[in-house]
């Protein structure tokens, strides 16, 4: 069987469906949405006792949001994550927001367009899937569903009109990029989710607070009105224990303190620090143990490697440098312990990633999602995450199951592929 047969084969999650927020009855008020308890897959957040320091409940992670300082790599992380998660059958979307297109070269894949495509399978089972958020086009989906333009929103685009909007103000293109992402989320076809997960690869963490607090961002645009009804019910999902906000960062000084940052500005706006996942680290199995001549020299021996006067004095200081380095880490490594989450570590990859790479990077990546997420306190009500205002028409690309296509660009030419 052909690699691009088996990434068109379907498959979909094992075990009952799990009922989408629309689907579910109102809560009583006062109570919490509660979610399937069958679900033992690791999606799952530990959300405090709502009062009285009773026992946490489990409320499963399905979107998970991938942050960090530029260059710590979470682009990958991102990639890995969504890996990680296919596992078991799950389908998950991988979703980037920036236009850098550094998703799909990791998959071996053509840019991505706006539209959901299939990029890769997991190591046992599942798939997934690749979007490419446009605050253009996303503004031209959010004008065709709620004022049914049509024609005339494509007209409104080559004028420049999506293009000025979204420029002027730049509080709109946060809410509908987020809000292309809530969708992605919460949309459901047959009494089930159309994903399981969503892996968001965020932008760096001097800027994401600002990014998913879009009830501040909305506020400043309308006070009301769908576009202010809109921003709420993604606040509600950003802010719910369905999300988890992870920190990618390096060993050094400068992003370990933008994570600290990072994290305590995440604190303050309610948003929910899921785990920190250490990129780039070097085996740290020497720190700590005394190396002398005599020892280097006889592991030389007993490896068949040279061992003459010259080599050995050349590796101690070599690895002298290497603990000088792990001293150091080891030193950023408590600096982070003091934030009390969970830490994930990834090996450092040689230069460059390709897909065999992204495997590794998700095996690594399993803890995070087979492990709790401890959380933090909820601001905002949990209440179904649906759309306030009446959606008059839906897209028919945001309201069915993923386009299949291939994963090198050979669907280019379809309609869609701009």
């Amino acid at each position: 069987m052909s690699s691009d047969h088996a990434l068109r084969s379907q498959r979909r999650p094992s075990g009952p469906p799990e009922q989408p927020p629309e689907a579910r009855s109102s809560p009583a008020r006062g109570t919490r949405v509660r979610r399937a308890a069958e679900d033992t897959s690791g999606f799952a957040a530990t959300d405090a006792a709502e009062s009285g320091g009773s026992a946490a409940r489990q409320h499963p992670v399905r979107l998970h949001v991938v942050t960090g300082k530029g260059g710590t790599g979470k682009t990958t992380v991102a990639a890995g994550l969504a890996l990680a998660l296919a596992n078991g059958g799950r389908r998950v979307l991988l979703v980037e927001v920036e236009g850098r297109g550094g998703i799909a070269p990791m998959f071996d894949a053509g840019p991505l367009p706006y539209e959901e495509r299939r990029l890769a399978t997991g190591a046992d089972g599942g798939e997934v899937y690749g979007l490419a958020i446009d605050a253009e086009a996303a503004l031209l989906d959010y004008l065709t569903m709620f004022y049914r333009l049509g024609s005339a929103g494509k007209a409104l685009r080559k004028l420049g009109a999506i293009d000025f909007a979204t420029t002027i103000a730049p509080g709109l293109r946060d809410v509908l990029l987020t809000g292309k992402v809530k969708e992605a989320v919460t949309r459901s076809e047959g009494g089930r989710y159309v994903y399981d997960a969503v892996v968001l690869d965020a932008p760096p963490t001097g800027r994401v607070v600002k990014f998913l607090n879009v009830t501040v961002e909305s506020g400043r645009l309308a006070k009301s009105g769908p576009i202010a009804n809109h921003s709420r019910s993604v606040a509600r999902l950003l802010h719910s224990p369905q999300t988890a906000v992870h920190l990618v960062t390096l060993l050094e000084e400068m992003p370990v303190q933008e994570t600290l940052d990072a994290a305590a500005e995440l604190e303050s706006a309610s948003l929910r620090v899921g785990r920190i996942i250490l990129n780039h680290v070097h085996d740290s199995s020497l720190y700590g143990v005394k190396m002398t001549p005599a020892r280097l020299k006889k592991g030389l021996r007993a490896a068949g490697m040279p061992h003459d006067a010259q080599t050995v004095a050349g590796l101690l200081v070599e690895t002298e440098r290497q603990q000088q380095r792990l001293g150091l880490e080891q030193g950023m490594r408590e600096r982070l312990d003091e934030l009390g989450q969970p830490v994930v570590e990834v090996p450092r990859l040689a230069t460059g990633v390709d897909l065999s790479d992204l495997y590794g990077v998700a095996q690594r990546l399993r803890p995070v999602v087979s492990t709790p997420v401890v959380s933090g306190p909820v601001v905002a009500e949990e209440a179904p995450l649906v759309e306030e205002e009446t959606t008059p028409a839906r897209l028919s690309r945001s309201t069915s199951a993923p386009k299949t296509a291939p994963a090198t660009g050979e669907g280019e030419g379809d309609e869609d592929a701009g």
